[in-house]
């Protein structure tokens, strides 16, 4: 029996709420990023026994189109997976019901889901410091639920998790990130885009078409340059203000 953590975080809110769940299994576990663009997922391959911790963010309520491409590239061969959905106290929407769906559809075999707050990863006044302690609190409970279960073999069937088929229609956030006059070209950010959406050749610039608004460049620019623009960004946070305004709590499921 092997223990992987299977994460798409950008900007690191996600993997705080998987890494939570993951140590809490206190097993020697691996590592699978699933934001790096030069991986071969094909050459995942997992067993039975195997217990994977998959934690997505929710983007506009579903998982990132990437995210499902990636997921399904690997041969689950019915291990045993705990979706992880992480949402910037809004809503998740389908995320969490796309994820099962993709995990399945990949031979994977859910037996406990969690649908996690953490800090907006655009706009960071909504849910600022989660998860925080009354969070981990939480999670680190549920964690040794799911762990009990698996070895106790009580955890048999698939959760049943909200969310709507066919999905919500999602086509990205027109804001994208763009780069300032300090540009150094020093390629930070070109290399580290989940999506391939900013040229090597000419990292000042951004696809457009590409750029899923992950926020991973502006995560990772040495300089500070990258930015949104923030009459966008202001108008965003007072269309989210009321849906945020309260706190969210994490929804915890067992098969």
């Amino acid at each position: 029996m092997k223990l992987y953590e299977i994460v798409f975080s950008p900007t690191g809110g996600t993997k705080k709420m998987a890494d939570i769940i993951t140590d809490r299994f206190r097993w020697d576990s691996s590592f699978i990023d699933l934001t790096d663009r030069f991986l071969d997922f094909t050459a995942f391959t997992f067993d039975e026994e195997d217990v994977c911790i998959v934690a997505v963010p929710s983007y506009g309520g579903r998982i990132p189109a990437i995210v499902a491409w990636r997921l399904k590239q690997m041969k689950g061969n019915k291990a045993k997976a705990v979706p992880v959905t992480v949402y910037g106290n809004r809503a998740y929407d389908d995320t969490m019901l796309e994820l099962n769906d993709t995990l399945i559809e990949a031979d994977f075999r859910p037996v406990a889901a969690v649908a996690a707050v953490a800090e907006h990863s655009i706009m960071r006044q909504f849910a600022p410091g989660r998860p925080d302690e009354e969070d981990r609190r939480e999670l680190v409970d549920f964690a040794d639920k799911i762990k009990r279960g698996i070895q106790n073999g009580s955890l048999t069937d698939t959760p049943s998790v909200p969310g709507n088929r066919p999905y919500r229609s999602f086509d990205g956030v027109p804001m994208k990130p763009r780069s300032g006059r300090s540009c150094t070209k020093c390629g930070v950010c070109a290399e580290r885009c989940p999506v391939g959406a900013i040229p090597t050749d000419m990292p000042m610039s951004t696809d457009h078409d590409k750029c899923i608004t992950c926020m991973r460049c502006i995560a990772v620019c040495p300089q500070k340059n990258r930015s949104i623009s923030k009459v966008l960004l202001a108008a965003g946070a007072q269309k989210l203000k009321k849906a945020c305004k309260d706190r969210k709590k994490n929804q915890l499921f067992l098969g």
